[in-house]
């Protein structure tokens, strides 16, 4: 089914444009945010924060029974191993239980603001399970003492314990391991765990979105990360534009640390355009950051790393008068929508209309606008600025486990799933789904989350006003 809305635009300023949202297979998890001089950047690459990575399949798992109305299921437990864009290698747990894996899906690290651990009071005690259990407690003999368990744990029972008690606080699931070993460890974890807060994120860039006037320096684009040293990259037609990237003191920068503030150095004779900078950093990344795939593939959340590829972006934009508005946006599952926040450091307002409400942006100030939004719902729509650039914001709001939106019921495939659950670890694993052995059928939301490829009923937002803060 597809679904559309629109809203109207406003002449002389700038307008949204709201294309048809369709929910299919593919579709990004998380806010899509591109920019270009003169329109909108149709299909570019998102701009991202942090780590990159390529799902490769389960590789260290045990057997675990899911007990719900319908019946129990068996399905696989235990560590995926991921394969970081630039080098380097993940090892993740699923925080998703009953929603597929695609194969070879594409993963982003993300807040868990923007995953369904945002609004999970118990997000917390899954780090916890990370930090004490294995991979990171790779003394499984250390570990079992812990525990209290008798006769040692194999890899498979610590993996397939240790996901067992994080699907009991990320998706609520009545849920246990086949191997009694295992369930030990999955109780203790349970019992044990206590509330820690969310990592930092491997590297990102605060004020990732700025503006201004040309003849001065735009920003400040601030570090964060926990690497030692990043690489700075100017913008790729920074030979011919002019456009340069400094530090406070104005002298061009190369590289930086974690507190250092960037500025895009633009000519004063500069026509009114945009720019982006790259940071790049080698770093490992830290245990319980989340991970969402553009396939809407199930949400994983990071138990090892080795030393990674992470990298960020951030983009300036500027004119010689008007309103100069710098776009950003970021999914917010506590309010159940995106945020989209624009920052004028024009000289008039800047005025769009967003779902058929019209914004104004005062100069020299800076706003957010939620956009509220249903579970599951696709939405795409661009920001044209009053110079012709625009911002375009793409994506698939996906807050919740399957568990929250819908009762089980159960599908069985035709088709063997392409793992064997108690058995030996496939040199090619590549999972279609979380758990389901070749004779059971899958789990219920595995199906319902399959059905996602075929399309799914979206229930959109009517003319409603979206809220407005300082």
């Amino acid at each position: 089914m597809i679904s559309s809305f629109s809203a109207p635009f406003t002449r002389g300023r700038g307008a949204v444009r709201l294309a048809a949202g369709t929910l299919v297979s593919g579709l990004v998890a998380a806010a899509v945010v591109a920019s270009a001089g003169t329109a909108a950047a149709e299909g570019t690459t998102p701009s991202r924060s942090g780590a990159t990575a390529t799902i490769g399949g389960l590789k260290t798992y045990g057997a675990a029974v899911i007990h719900d109305d319908g019946g129990d299921q068996e399905v696989s437990a235990g560590l995926f191993e991921m394969s970081v864009d630039g080098g380097g290698t993940l090892q993740t747990y699923c925080v998703d239980l009953y929603n597929p894996t695609q194969k070879d899906a594409q993963y982003h690290e993300t807040p868990w603001s923007g995953t369904s651990l945002g609004v999970n009071e118990d997000a917390g005690r899954i780090r916890w399970i990370l930090q004490n259990s294995y991979p990171q407690v790779n003394d499984l003999a250390t570990l079992a003492e812990k525990a209290g368990i008798d006769g040692g744990l194999t890899e498979q029972d610590a993996a397939a314990g240790t996901q067992v008690a994080i699907w009991r606080y990320s998706d609520g699931a009545d849920v246990d391991a086949v191997d009694p070993q295992a369930e030990r460890l999955a109780d203790y974890l349970q019992k044990a765990a206590r509330n820690v807060a969310e990592p930092e994120a491997s590297l990102t860039l605060d004020g990732a979105a700025v503006s201004g006037r040309p003849g001065g320096p735009l920003g400040p684009v601030t570090v964060r990360t926990d690497a030692n040293t990043v690489t700075v990259t100017p913008p790729l037609d920074a030979a011919t534009s002019g456009v340069r990237i400094v530090g406070r003191d104005g002298k061009d920068v190369t590289s930086a640390a974690d507190g250092t503030q960037l500025f895009f150095d633009v000519p004063a004779d500069a026509a009114a355009g945009s720019a982006e900078l790259t940071v790049q950093a080698s770093t490992t990344v830290p245990v319980g950051r989340a991970f969402t795939s553009d396939s809407r593939s199930q949400t994983q959340i990071l138990a090892g790393s080795s030393e990674s590829t992470v990298s960020a972006t951030a983009t300036a934009t500027w004119a010689a008068k008007g309103a100069v508005p710098a776009l950003s946006a970021e999914e917010n599952c506590t309010r159940n929508g995106v945020d989209i926040t624009a920052a004028n450091q024009g000289d008039e307002a800047f005025t769009f209309d967003l779902m058929g409400t019209q914004h104004s942006i005062p100069a020299g100030t800076s706003q957010t606008v939620t956009i509220p939004l249903q579970e599951d719902q696709a939405y795409d729509f661009t920001i044209d600025g009053p110079q012709g650039i625009a911002t375009r914001f793409a994506g698939v709001l996906d807050c919740k486990t399957q568990a929250e939106e819908t009762a089980l019921t159960t599908q069985t495939v035709a088709e063997p799933s392409p793992a064997t659950v108690g058995g030996t670890t496939p040199t090619d694993t590549n999972l279609a789904e979380t758990g389901s052995s070749d004779a059971t059928p899958l789990i219920a939301g595995t199906a319902i989350g399959l059905v996602v490829v075929g399309g799914a009923v979206l229930l959109l937002l009517g003319r409603k006003d979206t809220p407005v803060r300082e």
